[in-house]
């Protein structure tokens, strides 16, 4: 992501820290209670008992992302690349125009995930995530679930852990995520897992 002062100069030695591949979403000091939730005014019926693991759900909404947007929330995320800002040396890069910065991704795509999981809160933890291909303006973004698990937190409360995939320019219907080469399908930007509370 940052340019090599000296390009032939080698990479540093990879740094890997020791840690879950799944944060235990009981494990974590959540102390709000969910039991005056209102349905109606989250916008779904539907809780933590209402989805099943390897359930898929199309958000079926899009955004498309147009520059001037995209630079005001980036600058709202204090970052400040050239990748991002910069037309007139993005020409001469290796896509030829400004590159959307993940964190817009992630957002959007999540605020597309409240059609089909409107009573998934809040965001309790991270597991992971990979931006998996560019996103540039003018194109649009759609967004997929996948529940991969879940979990009783309290009386009031459940997690589900959430695979949220976001693609560019094409129907979340098929549920595009890899090819039979085993890498990330065209089109596929962000698969992001997270653990999120979600009222039962």
């Amino acid at each position: 992501m940052v340019n090599k002062k000296d390009p032939g100069a080698p990479a540093p030695d990879p740094v890997i820290p020791d840690l879950p591949k799944v944060v235990d979403p009981t494990s974590l000091s959540f102390d709000r209670a969910y039991g005056a939730w209102d349905n109606t005014l989250a916008g779904s019926e539907h809780r933590y008992d209402d989805y099943a693991i390897g359930e898929q759900i199309n958000h079926v909404d899009g955004m498309t992302v147009e520059e001037a947007e995209h630079q005001i929330v980036t600058r709202l995320y204090q970052n400040t690349a050239k990748v991002h800002f910069d037309a007139h040396a993005q020409k001469d890069s290796r896509f030829g125009k400004r590159l959307i910065y993940g964190g817009v991704v992630i957002s959007i795509a999540r605020a597309l995930s409240f059609n089909g999981l409107a009573n998934a809160a809040e965001i309790i933890a991270m597991n992971g995530g990979t931006h998996a291909g560019p996103l540039f303006a003018g194109e649009t973004i759609y967004a997929w679930s996948e529940v991969l698990d879940k979990a009783q937190i309290s009386e009031t409360v459940g997690a589900l852990r959430l695979r949220l995939v976001a693609v560019k320019d094409q129907d979340p219907a098929s549920f595009p995520l890899r090819g039979e080469d085993g890498k990330y399908a065209p089109g596929v930007c962000l698969d992001f897992d997270y653990w999120a509370a979600i009222p039962r």
